[in-house]
């Protein structure tokens, strides 16, 4: 990637795996988060809904849009200034309205990523960290970010290995093998590398 023409801006890395799924079946389908411990590279803007001193507590740590309905308004006329979408699990259903909105986006927050909390402290620092989610596709594909390649090697290799440690955690019982089929690296004006796996 380092001997890759240079562009006018920060490329991102990206890895793309193919797996070895049954994309059909429920119960091969992959998916989860994980913080990479040296972020993707960019500031990560936090929208939050929320209500009462939970408010003072997003705007406290750090969180660029915070509100309840008033927010919600906002982001159903078109708004979406934002990376991440965080709600308290009593705002869900005013939420849920804007399904059509976020959710094609992939903003629409889920306890199972740690985006419907009520610990609003941790899941503000735990995006703003360079926590990432990874799901495979219908074509049991997974691509995801792996930072900037203003990065050094070192850096993308510790977030790559997080990663890839990630995924196989989540592998299902049913998979026999390597749940990996092939993978390869790009940048976002770059060609795909295949891996050695």
């Amino acid at each position: 990637i380092a001997k890759f023409p240079k562009t006018k801006f920060d490329e991102t890395v990206e890895l793309h795996l193919r797996l070895n799924v049954d994309p059909k079946a429920t119960e091969e389908s992959i998916r989860g988060t994980v913080v990479l411990p040296n972020g993707i590279g960019k500031n990560v803007k936090v929208a939050v809904v929320c209500k009462g001193e939970l408010e003072l507590k997003a705007k406290a740590c750090g969180a660029e849009q915070v509100g309840a309905e008033d927010l919600i308004e906002k982001i159903n006329k078109g708004f979406m200034d934002f990376d991440v979408v965080i709600s308290t699990p009593d705002m869900m259903r005013e939420l849920s309205k804007l399904g059509k909105v976020l959710g094609p986006r992939g903003l629409m927050p889920s306890p199972k990523t740690g985006t419907v909390t009520m610990d609003i402290e941790k899941a503000i620092k735990e995006a703003k960290a360079g926590k990432i989610e990874f799901k495979s596709d219908k074509q049991a594909g997974i691509h995801v970010i792996l930072g900037k390649r203003s990065f050094t090697k070192e850096k993308l290799v510790e977030n790559a290995q997080h990663l890839l440690d990630a995924i196989e955690h989540v592998k299902p019982a049913s998979v026999k093998g390597n749940l990996i089929k092939t993978a390869s690296i790009s940048t976002t004006m770059g060609p795909g590398l295949r891996l050695a796996l």
